[in-house]
């Protein structure tokens, strides 16, 4: 089933030409319409599920998968238009690849190249803009801002960021890692698209803001976590503070990365040193509240080998040195009309493998 089977149905919503949103689940290359089976099934967005909690999760995969082995009514994915599949409540951004960060400090400060010291004692972050997470295919219009003293203009420096996005169904506030499991729903794959050179001359003192907020993508399939296996999280030292143990679950996630269908990357996910349980707990240590719908990322994913790389930045070096795509052109950051697609695979908790599917996006002008 091509990583959608039985072990997989990750949530989606879709609309046929001139009808309403329905929640659907992939199988193959089509959508099954949960509709019929009523309840926070017949919504037209993941909220109502998601809200509803664990045991109203677990019940409804049941459902679904008795639904679906019944043989229901298939509707091929040609045929319907994909929308983001939850409402957007907050959108944090994190930075949890050691070796993303180590490669981002040699390129951007080579002055002081290195982690911060306080990288290792807590997972660093920072707020960015849900009205600008949009649903994969969405072209992204090439951001404009300062990217020097006195200039102004279109950024010459468009990158990506390949990441994995953690869905919050539950809402609460100053949650252990524990709690990480009864209220994040699933995953979805994230493009966190940036805007080097704004970046390059914004970022300090106080770090991201217009070169990430311009623009998001999002799948449109979430995984709920029942349907993925755990791995052993990276080992950590010096051992984190009372609030961010136990670390919690590692996933085993594979991306890819292609760039004008020319593959270029595959950053491996399980070397993150930060897991999404943390983050959780980090988020609302100081009391803020997560609420239906809260996506947060894992930051650019990356491991010790270029290939591995979850950046544009990282993959050319800063654009010092190009990657030769196959129509035989180069490129050091994404020109106007370039493609990029970032896809994945994960072990199933049955312990088959699946698909989490692909987030892409066009660039224009």
């Amino acid at each position: 089933m091509n990583g959608f089977g039985l072990d997989n149905l990750p949530y989606g919503v879709f609309s046929r030409p001139g009808g309403e949103r329905r929640l659907g689940v992939r199988l193959g290359t089509d959508v099954v319409d949960l509709s019929s089976l009523g309840g926070h099934l017949a919504a037209g967005s993941l909220n109502p599920l998601m809200a509803a909690g664990r045991a109203e999760w677990r019940a409804a995969r049941e459902a679904v998968i008795a639904h679906v082995t019944a043989g229901p009514p298939l509707i091929p994915l040609s045929a319907v238009t994909l929308h983001l599949p939850f409402e957007v409540a907050d959108y944090t951004d994190f930075y949890s690849s050691e070796q993303h960060a180590l490669t981002v400090s040699k390129i951007l400060r080579p002055d002081a190249p290195g982690l911060p010291p306080q990288w290792k004692h807590l997972p660093i972050g920072y707020h960015g803009r849900s009205a600008t997470v949009v649903v994969s295919g969405t072209p992204i219009r090439r951001p404009s801002g300062q990217i020097a003293e006195g200039v102004f203009g279109p950024s010459r420096r468009l990158d990506v960021e390949a990441e994995v996005g953690f869905v919050v169904g539950v809402p609460g506030r100053r949650l252990a890692t524990t709690d990480f499991a009864e209220h994040v729903f699933g995953l979805t794959l994230v493009n966190d698209w940036s805007a080097r050179d704004l970046q390059a001359w914004e970022y300090r003192p106080l770090g991201p803001f217009l070169a990430k907020s311009f623009a998001t993508s999002a799948s449109p399939w979430v995984v709920p976590l029942d349907a993925l296996a755990t791995v052993p999280a990276v080992p950590q030292d010096p051992e984190p503070l009372d609030y961010l143990r136990p670390s919690g679950p590692g996933f085993d996630l594979r991306l890819s990365v292609e760039w004008n269908d020319t593959p270029v990357s595959c950053p491996p996910f399980a070397s993150m040193y930060w897991t999404a349980a943390q983050q959780l707990a980090h988020l609302t240590s100081n009391g803020a509240a997560v609420r239906t719908g809260d996506l947060y990322a894992s930051g650019t994913v990356s491991g010790p080998e270029r290939d591995q790389a979850g950046s544009f930045l990282e993959l050319t070096w800063n654009g010092a040195e190009q990657v030769k795509l196959a129509d035989g052109t180069r490129r050091g950051f994404l020109e106007d009309g370039d493609h990029v697609r970032i896809a994945g695979t994960a072990r199933s908790a049955a312990g088959t493998e699946i698909s989490l599917g692909s987030v892409s996006g066009t660039v224009i002008p």
